[in-house]
């Protein structure tokens, strides 16, 4: 039987929540209005597990048990305590009972499903609610109702992609702006920011882009002009380009499969931008510290040394960049339009901070390696778990793989972007390597979704992978 309970009425609802429910957002207890809501007391053992670990999942473990114990000033949890939306909250607990489950009760998961069991045998209408696949797998096959928690739920065909295709006669790209573009403000509400691509109906090779400011206003959208020979090979990463370099876009979000040039664009403008333009004290650059398959366990070496296997990518990107550039000048010469960047006679307002660093002037290549720009201050690869606390200005701040980052994360590290900064937060949602992330709840989507429409916000879904035919090919077939 079910402790402090009257025998109830047939059919009462009730959910049933699991422990990963309250991890991943401890405002699960208000989210179903006037529907009562049991936690299996081995839950509260669960969260209690957890509240001394300084990740995300610890804080919301603390914030869980903060939300329940404020409750007890309003009612006993034993009993059940009445919401504002007219739901309520009580622990759950098993007395009495004859365990009959098929599972392992050694296992506390297989335990929370017992109480969901033991209420239903006892007349209730119990839907399990649990963000683990096989919890609800393991609750359908005891035929218990159970569903995802789905609060601001995001699906893989509705995220926002930040622009949308249009296909027009031939005869509507001679124009300066197509009649389509306030057609398509008549049909649907486009975000600010958000890009129109234009194409040819019977040539998407012939193409123009524009991007939405507000009213019935379009901006044409080219390519920025750089000194350098590098140049986007598709219209998604135009519009990326768009967004990176336009000083008004303060924080930006790059989606997209490996290989789409997500991390090389943002690291080309922000190198651009600090160096040629001097708009930006430096780049700094985090990655989460996730690994791809088996750890191989703790690294050795201080913190520079640990963090240099995990910029790996970075140090790649930039080397492809070093590369172009040396490559452009071998074949053609250091041309009036290429002057290399001179690292003893920075423009601007940050000379001061340049000349702590006892910069010297840099010939030859025109761009110098990330370990010298990070010698001389230019660059900095910091850990994300460092940020918390920080103020960050005039910084052309990158955070990569995103997708392994939770909302709450996200929302620390935009929050430390100072006077003068520009974020740029680029990954893949479809490739999380977190366990305790999906498509829907990692911080990479959501921060996008919410930031929609905002005025300093922007963001590009990059569909076309450029790094090879073979890493195209593998990323359809595998």
């Amino acid at each position: 039987m079910v402790d402090n309970a009257e025998k109830p009425s047939l059919l009462k609802k009730i959910y049933v929540l699991d422990t990963n429910v309250l991890l991943h957002d401890p405002n699960a207890l208000f989210s179903f209005e006037g529907i009562p809501i049991g936690i299996p007391s081995v839950v509260l053992e669960e969260i209690d597990n957890f509240k001394k670990e300084g990740t995300d999942r610890g804080r919301n473990s603390r914030e869980t048990i903060r939300i329940l114990d404020s409750l007890r000033s309003r009612g006993s949890l034993k009993d059940g305590v009445l919401l504002d939306n007219g739901s309520t909250v009580k622990v759950l607990f098993l007395e009495n009972v004859i365990p009959s489950l098929p599972f392992q009760l050694s296992i506390k998961d297989n335990e929370i499903l017992l109480h969901a069991l033991v209420l239903k045998n006892n007349g209730y209408d119990v839907k399990f609610i649990s963000k683990d696949l096989n919890a609800r797998v393991k609750a359908d096959a005891l035929g218990l109702e159970t569903e995802d928690y789905l609060k601001e739920y995001v699906t893989q065909e509705d995220f926002y992609q930040g622009w949308v295709r249009v296909q027009v006669p031939m005869v509507q790209l001679k124009g300066e702006f197509p009649p389509v573009l306030h057609d398509l403000l008549e049909e649907k509400a486009l975000a600010l920011n958000q890009f129109v691509l234009v194409e040819n109906q019977h040539n998407p090779h012939n193409y123009k882009v524009f991007r939405y400011i507000g009213g019935k206003n379009f901006k044409p959208v080219y390519e920025p002009q750089i000194k350098w020979p590098l140049r986007a090979r598709n219209p998604q990463q135009i519009m990326a380009l768009d967004l990176l370099f336009d000083e008004d876009i303060q924080f930006v979000t790059l989606m997209g499969p490996a290989g789409t040039g997500k991390t090389f664009l943002a690291l080309l403008a922000g190198l651009y931008k600090v160096l040629i333009k001097n708009k930006y004290q430096k780049i700094l650059v985090s990655r989460p510290v996730i690994p791809l398959g088996k750890d191989v366990g703790f690294l050795p070496g201080e913190l520079k040394e640990k963090l240099h296997n995990w910029m790996l990518p970075i140090y790649d990107n930039m080397e492809f960049i070093v590369h172009s550039i040396k490559m452009n000048r071998h074949e053609h010469g250091t041309d009036a339009g290429h002057e290399p960047y001179n690292a003893s006679k920075p423009k601007g307002k940050y000379k001061d901070h340049h000349k702590e660093h006892g910069g010297q002037e840099h010939k030859g290549n025109g761009l110098m390696s990330l370990d010298e720009l990070i010698y001389r201050g230019k660059i900095s690869l910091e850990a994300i778990t460092y940020m918390r606390g920080r103020s960050i200005p005039y910084q052309f701040i990158l955070i990569d793989e995103a997708q392994n980052l939770t909302p709450h994360e996200v929302k620390a590290l935009v929050t430390r972007v100072g006077a003068g900064s520009k974020i740029v937060l680029t990954g893949d949602p479809y490739q999380i390597d977190s366990p305790y992330l999906d498509f829907s709840s990692n911080g990479l989507i959501t921060t996008s979704e919410k930031f929609k429409g905002q005025g300093l916000f922007g963001s590009v879904y990059l569909p076309i992978s450029e790094r090879g035919e073979l890493s195209k090919i593998a990323g359809e077939l595998l």
